[in-house]
């Protein structure tokens, strides 16, 4: 009598050590954002400075995207996975050396961001791509959903421990990231070996450029990409946080937390919304809707001086930009063949940090030109255009109806 595999994806061990080990490090890499942000603009009182964080972290994700995704296809994920926790651990000691040495120079945090962003380069699209590897198909769709919420989890209750941690002391901030990253390592050291499907031998620069050629066939895999590329770029007002924290709202490290939490509650509520009543119509249209409240909740934020009020637009930012997350990661990953999972990752990553990181520059940047509040504003306004520009350049994608991009 033959058995059917369990849709449930923690049912199956490998997925359960890898979402456990996902947990820490994303957990321990939040506490590390939090604390190097406000430990950074403490020393400065530059926006620039801060605007240099997500540079740095953003950079090597670009320069190394032919790379990082051949590398996800071609070596063992878990071995991959396993080699950048351990160099992000081993950052994570160098900040805590850093601290009990009281360095008044941010020139050596910078370089310690470049490395932890050289790791997650190569970190991402492994982590992205193993996760069909670890479950059957019949259960991809149950981990998808619960590796989206480990994110989440990690999001709120990083920072808010970051915040706490760092206002008890550096050392009790950075420490606490070593541990959680030396618990990551245990636990993916754990994970049987996985086998990764090979694809038939291709010329090199047919197999670096594959992912994508991938994703400019379809456009409306571009579409949802370059949609959230972009939004988020403008938007984006991460950076900008110990600022409002330290000089706008007067909330401390504390309250720095609490504000980097913010948008993780609201992506997370919107998460337990999707389990429940997922999209099943009109998935275009829903996906503008929420890059529209992202970038309207932005704007709001960026005039705000009432800590109850910012803290709730960000979580309403948090909220809007969950809904791009679920349509695109799930399209991504069902659509794509195993043998090319990893090199897609990859792009896709580079657009992921691109909003993010590099968005951090451009608002540190921007703030260090024209003054904080008018910059996030800026950029408010920015996503709300980019949302109807993108509505009429890709019909296709505003006329979506189901993830599958039918």
């Amino acid at each position: 009598m033959s058995h059917q595999p369990s849709p449930n994806a923690f049912a199956h061990r490998p997925y359960l050590l890898y979402w456990l080990a996902r947990l820490f490090a994303t957990f321990a890499i939040q506490i590390v954002v939090v604390a190097v942000g406000w430990k950074v603009y403490d020393l400065t009182r530059d926006p620039m400075a801060l605007g240099y964080v997500g540079l740095m972290q953003f950079l090597p994700a670009f320069l190394l995207v032919l790379i990082t995704g051949t590398v996800a296809d071609r070596v063992s994920r878990r071995l991959i996975i396993i080699a950048c926790f351990g160099i992000e651990a081993a950052a994570a000691v160098w900040l805590f050396v850093l601290s009990w040495t009281a360095s008044p120079s941010v020139a050596p945090i910078y370089v310690i961001l470049l490395v932890m962003g050289i790791a997650r380069a190569f970190m991402g699209p492994a982590m992205q791509s193993v996760v069909p590897n670890l479950v059957p198909r019949e259960a991809l769709a149950n981990a998808i959903g619960w590796v989206s919420s480990s994110w989440q989890v990690a999001a709120i209750g990083g920072p808010v421990a970051g915040g706490l941690l760092y206002g008890i002391s550096e050392l009790v901030a950075f420490g606490t990231a070593v541990v959680l990253l030396a618990a990551a390592v245990g636990l993916m050291l754990a994970m049987p070996p996985i086998t990764v499907k090979q694809g038939e031998k291709e010329p090199a620069w047919q197999a670096v450029s594959a992912g994508f050629r991938y994703v400019f066939s379809s456009r409306i895999v571009l579409g949802a990409i370059s949609l959230d590329l972009f939004a988020v770029l403008l938007g984006g007002a991460v950076a900008l946080m110990p600022i409002y924290a330290s000089d706008i709202l007067v909330l401390g490290p504390t309250g720095l937390g609490m504000m980097r939490a913010a948008p993780g509650v609201g992506a997370i509520l919107v998460a337990a919304l999707l389990a429940r009543f997922p999209i099943r119509t009109m998935a275009g249209v829903k996906m503008f809707l929420g890059v529209a409240v992202f970038g309207l909740a932005t704007v709001v934020f960026g005039v705000s001086i009432t800590p109850w009020l910012s803290i709730l637009c960000l979580g309403l930012m948090g909220a809007g930009d969950m809904i791009s997350v679920y349509v695109r990661e799930t399209l991504i990953q069902l659509a794509t063949p195993d043998e090319l999972r990893g090199r897609v990752s990859a792009v896709n990553m580079v657009f992921v940090g691109a909003s993010n990181e590099l968005g951090e520059f451009r608002a540190g940047s921007m703030a260090a030109l024209i003054g904080t509040v008018p910059a996030v504003v800026f950029g408010g306004v920015g996503t709300l255009v980019v949302a109807g520009l993108w509505s009429v350049i890709f019909p296709d994608l505003r006329r979506a109806e189901k993830l599958d991009g039918s």
